[in-house]
């Protein structure tokens, strides 16, 4: 098939899923055509089945703001017809569905239909498509998309509950590339963070307020009391100045280390023993999913979708959010030597449910189902 991606192109998980998607697809002899409006973040390697078409957003003096949906779904006529594409996958609501119907009334005058694809990923549902600005947009392009899928049962059912949906929503869990997200023996790394043989807890996210970094820091601060540990905190953001002064009231400084934006964060996870992931809301919890096929066991809280993923008691334990004493009750019980090895060995299992390899046969059945629906009724 000849697939068109359209995605953000940055860290966020949206972003990291729609390109790890269409590389997993291009190595299975797909063509895949990514447009987005810089090269995605983890598309850095050259392949005969990967292309990538740069929307690009002119500046007129007349718009305060440039139009980047206008010229997305122009770029897309454009690829869909010169590219001869099979079908269009957009990822995220707002504004590549929108920008995807609009495309596809434009080709429909010139006698080409294209299937579009939405993917919902949490935030284009939870936070943009509740605000009633977008609210009307958001129905009406998951309406009229050829084929909806969610990261979770949960944001499909609060895509249900929140909006007036007529469509029905299949879920295809986010993934995993195993080849990719595994131990590396890296332990040099280990001793240079942890010399006198501290166990290491990470946190991964954007720093939103949503993320509750703080927690993490307060978990870390009162497990430390009881076992040496250090913590490893991954990613930037609006939070980050605020956690870093917390860290020095906190009197933590010395053993908190603020590492920014990683391309290679696998190599950090691969040297973790406990990852922390106390979000107010997550659709799914993609970097809880990285931290387990690095062996690393997950502490989180209750929402959204992380249930499904991380099984309490097993690959870790799932609390209630902002209970920091019941987290750090269970982050000292999952690091003691006698149970830390299961809880390892348990999130690796439960990561492998998630490999790429196990999902992309889901995605293609579902490009097959959609293609012929979409030309049963042209």
């Amino acid at each position: 098939m000849k697939i068109g991606i359209v995605c953000y192109p940055t860290f966020g998980g949206s972003g990291v899923v729609a390109t790890e998607l269409g590389i997993g697809l291009a190595r299975l002899g797909h063509e895949i055509h990514f447009i987005t409006y810089r090269q995605p973040t983890r598309l850095d390697f050259f392949s005969e089945n990967l292309y990538y078409h740069e929307v690009d957003i002119k500046s007129y003096p007349l718009f305060e703001h440039r139009p980047y949906e206008l010229a997305l779904a122009s770029k897309m006529v454009s690829v869909v017809k010169y590219e001869n594409l099979d079908l269009l996958h957009v990822h995220y609501a707002i504004p590549h569905a929108s920008a995807a119907f609009m495309a596809k009334q434009i080709l429909k005058t010139e006698g080409i239909e294209i299937p579009v694809v939405t993917t919902l990923h949490g935030t284009d549902i939870t936070l943009v498509g509740k605000d009633p600005s977008y609210e009307p947009v958001v129905t009406f392009s998951i309406n009229n998309s050829d084929g909806v899928t969610a990261v979770s049962e949960d944001l499909r059912q609060e895509t249900l509950e929140h909006f007036d949906i007529n469509k029905a929503i299949k879920v295809i869990p986010n993934f995993i590339d195993l080849n990719r997200f595994k131990k590396q023996r890296k332990e040099h790394f280990k001793m240079a963070i942890c010399p006198n043989g501290e166990k290491l807890m990470v946190h991964t996210s954007n720093f939103r307020k949503v993320k509750r970094v703080e927690d993490v820091i307060r978990v870390f601060y009162e497990v430390r009391k009881s076992i040496p540990a250090k913590l490893l905190l991954v990613g930037d953001g609006p939070e980050r100045d605020p956690m870093e002064r917390l860290c020095r009231e906190l009197g933590a400084c010395d053993d908190v280390r603020f590492l920014g934006k990683l391309e290679a964060v696998e190599e950090v996870l691969s040297v973790s023993d406990l990852f922390l992931m106390p979000s107010e809301k997550e659709s799914f919890g993609l970097a809880a999913l990285e931290a387990m096929a690095c062996e690393v066991p997950v502490i989180s809280s209750n929402a959204g979708g992380i249930p499904e993923l991380n099984v309490d008691g097993k690959t870790g334990f799932v609390c209630e959010v902002g209970d920091i004493e019941d987290m750090v009750k269970k982050s000292e019980y999952i690091l003691a030597e006698e149970n830390l090895p299961r809880f390892k060995m348990n999130a690796l299992a439960r990561a492998k449910e998630f490999d790429i390899t196990q999902i992309l046969p889901q995605y293609i059945a579902y490009y097959q189902e959609t293609i012929e629906s979409v030309m049963a009724k042209a």
